[in-house]
């Protein structure tokens, strides 16, 4: 009780200062745009399988909105939600993360591409979050969120389409966490979109990095 207890209350404190921080007026907030993308490096119990597989520290990703002032993610997680960026910053280690843009935003995120994307996503949003990374819409995950919200709602396909034997399984902890999901029976012919793809897209430039 009290492990989880002393857990909450450091998450608590981590969002706090994020939020403190944020509000500062030299802070990062105005240098991000709507459908700008965001990457971390997550503490999930996963997150160490996917780095070591996918040979990247990131782990995780989403989209970024602004609503009512206030810098929002759009995320799969438990549900598919949208979550303030300070809380997203306390879930990654050490507060760090990386966004993304496409190299066009200024032509081509006009504000009525922005509504299509947001419309893109919107018949996700609840959905379940996919522990099995399969490619239908039932369930969602981080990037696969990103990669059909962009090219349902601008036709751009962010990253390399993959299929779950193009990476590293050779880890035993890759291995245990396969066996733990789906036993012996590998889907390795899954259609996959990993968070390191969509981040050496070509097809986008950094922003911004802390």
């Amino acid at each position: 009780m009290y492990g989880r207890y002393a857990k909450r209350k450091t998450i608590e404190q981590r969002i706090a200062q994020f939020k403190h921080e944020a509000a500062k007026p030299n802070s990062f907030g105005h240098q991000l745009r709507d459908g700008d993308l965001i990457f971390h490096t997550s503490l999930s119990a996963q997150s160490r399988a996917i780095q070591l597989a996918t040979h990247s520290p990131y782990s995780h990703c989403g989209i970024l909105y602004q609503q009512n002032g206030q810098w929002q993610v759009f995320e799969a997680v438990q549900p598919v939600k949208l979550t303030p960026l300070a809380d997203w910053m306390a879930r990654g280690q050490g507060g760090h993360f990386v966004t993304k843009r496409l190299r066009n935003a200024k032509a081509v995120l006009t504000p009525a591409a922005l509504a299509r994307l947001k419309a893109a996503g919107q018949p996700m949003l609840g959905h379940s979050y996919d522990l099995y990374f399969g490619w239908s819409d039932d369930r969602i995950y981080c990037s696969e969120l990103i990669w059909k919200v962009y090219e349902r709602g601008l036709g751009r396909r962010l990253g390399q389409l993959q299929q779950l034997r193009d990476f590293d399984l050779s880890h035993p902890a890759v291995r245990a966490k396969l066996l733990e999901r789906y036993g012996k029976r590998l889907p390795l012919q899954e259609t996959v979109i990993s968070p390191v793809s969509i981040f050496r897209s070509p097809e986008l430039v950094t922003v911004l990095s802390r």
